[in-house]
């Protein structure tokens, strides 16, 4: 049995940054992983950009997962943080997905960590409010894995829940989830076209409010709309996504295309019978899209399918429940904790459970909330801190923290305290917040506190 300072469930940007944290803490650090890549969303889901690593003109998010984007701006891999042309939110940031994760791998081999690919957790052994070990199932069979401390960065709470934490599940109403989306990348599009489309059809993008001229504020195209030809489609039976508009991203490579368009209801992503019928049901929309936009939507004329996915996209399902729970109220009062490790200036931003629409409830421009350390540990496990979107706050309050700039600053500071604690009994509850928080600045992070 091999056995580590800190493990690192689950590969994501919030585990990664995680396991760098922690690794150049000075833990003798293991990040397991069940895709062949790090990066989570980003590259097992196909999502992007990145957004947002801003609060107004206020970078709130800095430290390792800033030191990322500024790695793939010096390979010409990002652009960096851009002007978002949607309107939505403030900056938003394109890559290359594939050169993010040879930047991840390297950023967590740098810091001294080791990575353990294609492997999923299998079982976890507590004893008296402690995860002695876990049981990691891969191509090499059962293995038992020894930690002082485990940091849950799986996304859906599976350590958590299956060492004993309490937790919910979905809207407090009814349990419904957002829905999960699959996403679609096309090559070959003409963003000159399809920038003049928009000009001439202002009614078909409301956000713009007649304004068109935001698209030309960034080097890379973001937008939401097309809702004429989009309804018009729906009317004649070719399009079935309960959405009322498109929305899409072009990359960090021109022309190169991210649509955040298909929507699944009513499934849970911590069921796999579910997965899979969402997998099934999201190509199918990503087809009507593809059809939909090569015939109706100037520039996409020859565009090309790249990929759909990877995998499906699952905005939320179970939250921890931790010391303390973030609320919607703490989102909206901008609430500054002591134990704060981490901030951000996403609004809420809740795609409806039950069909079309999205609810936004955004600050104040330039308004920054802040997230407490108390919110990534339990009362049932004194060795776990849990990170990422499965950490512990309302339906609400996730729907702003759980994007990836966010989950990779909450990650960082998970990665440290780990640390901390490691050096230590392994007490995830007792660690000197302070110190964590001291700690940060030194690796760069921004904190108001």
């Amino acid at each position: 049995m091999e056995t580590f300072d800190v493990i690192v469930m689950g590969g994501g940007v919030s585990g990664a940054m995680a396991a760098c944290a922690a690794a150049k803490s000075g833990a003798n650090t293991l990040i397991v992983e069940s895709q062949g890549y790090l990066g989570g969303t980003l590259t097992a889901n196909g999502v992007g950009p990145m957004m947002t690593f801003h609060a107004g003109d206020k970078q709130a998010v800095q430290g390792l997962t800033d030191e990322l984007i500024e790695r793939l701006k010096r390979i010409g891999k990002s652009p960096g943080h851009i002007f978002d042309t949607v309107g939505y939110t403030y900056s938003v940031t394109p890559f290359d997905a594939e050169a993010m994760k040879v930047e991840l791998e390297s950023m967590v081999l740098e810091n001294g960590g080791r990575i353990l690919y294609h492997t999923v957790l299998a079982e976890s052994h507590t004893t008296n409010g402690r995860i002695e070990s876990v049981t990691v199932c891969n191509k090499s069979g059962l293995t038992e894995l020894r930690a002082k401390v485990f940091i849950d960065a799986t996304g859906d709470g599976d350590l958590s829940v299956r060492s004993g934490a309490e937790f919910t599940k979905g809207r407090e109403s009814d349990g419904a989830a957002q829905p999960m989306t699959l996403k679609m990348k096309m090559i070959g599009a003409d963003v000159g076209k399809v920038k003049a489309y928009i000009h001439a059809h202002p009614e078909d993008f409301p956000a713009y409010k007649g304004d068109t001229s935001i698209i030309e504020k960034a080097p890379r195209l973001s937008t939401a709309g097309f809702v004429g030809p989009f309804k018009a489609a729906k009317e004649r039976g070719e399009i079935s996504i309960p959405r009322e508009d498109i929305l899409f991203f072009e990359t960090n490579t021109p022309g190169e295309i991210i649509f955040n368009t298909t929507r699944i209801l009513g499934k849970d992503g911590t069921n796999a019978w579910d997965l899979s019928l969402a997998e099934i049901e999201g190509r199918k929309q990503c087809r009507e899209l593809e059809l939909f936009v090569k015939k109706y939507i100037p520039g996409f004329e020859n565009a090309i399918v790249t990929s759909t996915g990877p995998s499906i996209g699952v905005r939320g399902s179970r939250q921890i429940k931790g010391l303390y729970t973030l609320n919607a109220e703490d989102i909206l009062e901008q609430t500054r904790f002591d134990d704060a490790i981490a901030h951000s200036g996403y609004p809420i931003d809740i795609h409806s459970p039950d069909g079309e629409g999205t609810n936004s409830r955004k600050l104040e421009w330039g308004g920054m909330y802040s997230i407490p350390y108390r919110s990534l540990v339990t009362a049932e496990l004194s060795n776990l801190i849990v990170i990422g979107r499965c950490l512990s706050a309302t339906f609400e309050a996730q729907a702003a923290v759980r994007t990836t700039p966010t989950t990779g600053a909450i990650g960082h500071a998970g990665g440290v305290a780990a640390a901390l604690a490691a050096s230590g009994d392994g007490d995830v509850r007792e660690v000197d917040v302070r110190r964590v928080q001291t700690v940060l600045k030194e690796q760069g992070a921004y904190l108001e506190v």
